[in-house]
């Protein structure tokens, strides 16, 4: 009993209720897409590029009607998958010595992140949607109860369901408004983002609320090879 009530107040601290069509449902009714950003290396720019940069990215932000939320996420850099790539590339290598120096070189990576944290960061812009709360049924039922001549008329569920995926594709699309705005905004300045997908956003927040256990790759990353 004790750990069915620990579970669902650990549920209970997750906001969100679905994720589908690159949108995250909260359960408050809100709606947020997110962008992920890739970075620049201002270590090769000079003074008169990153002045550049600055009242750009500056004016990006004063063309926004709306706030957006910017998240700088580290995390350890997940060498896994580049161990794993290494090996299949050993295994087709015909040559004994090449097969040898790849093996070196796979112990030397894994030795040299074990003993180093190798850290990674990831850019991401949280774009809002809120909605205005209407009244709910019971505050309504508590009004309406005192006119007389109210007729109570509850629409068809299948009418009721048409209407909230009406509701859901206006939301999406004034959401979605938003996010093109950031991407062609950060684009005029150099800086390359694309909105995450299903997929990618289950695996974002995977990783928020799992950060002991080794955090998934999140796929289509700007900059970087799939």
């Amino acid at each position: 009993m004790a750990l069915k009530q620990q579970l669902a107040n650990t549920q209970d601290l997750v906001e969100i209720e679905e994720i589908k069509e690159s949108v995250v449902l909260l359960k408050d009714g809100g709606l947020r897409q997110v962008v992920m950003v890739a970075g620049l290396n201002t270590a090769l720019m000079s003074e008169s590029e990153m002045d550049i940069i600055s009242s750009g990215y500056q004016n990006f932000l004063n063309s926004l009607d709306f706030p957006i939320q910017i998240i700088i996420h580290s995390r350890k850099v997940n060498i896994e998958r580049y161990l794993n790539n290494l090996e299949a590339r050993k295994a087709d290598e015909p040559s004994p010595l090449l097969r040898n120096q790849i093996g070196e070189y796979q112990q030397f990576i894994s030795g040299f992140v074990h003993e180093n944290a190798i850290m990674e960061k990831t850019f991401l812009v949280v774009v809002p949607l809120n909605l205005i709360n209407l009244p709910s049924k019971e505050s309504v039922a508590g009004i309406t109860k005192f006119i007389p001549f109210f007729k109570k008329q509850a629409p068809e569920p299948k009418q009721e369901e048409q209407n909230k995926e009406l509701e859901f594709k206006e939301n999406v699309s004034k959401i979605n408004q938003r996010s093109n705005q950031i991407i062609e905004g950060l684009s005029v300045i150099g800086l390359e983002a694309i909105l995450l997908d299903d997929q990618a956003l289950v695996e974002l927040f995977y990783n928020f609320y799992n950060p002991e256990t080794i955090e998934k790759e999140l796929q289509n990353i700007p900059g970087k090879e799939v």
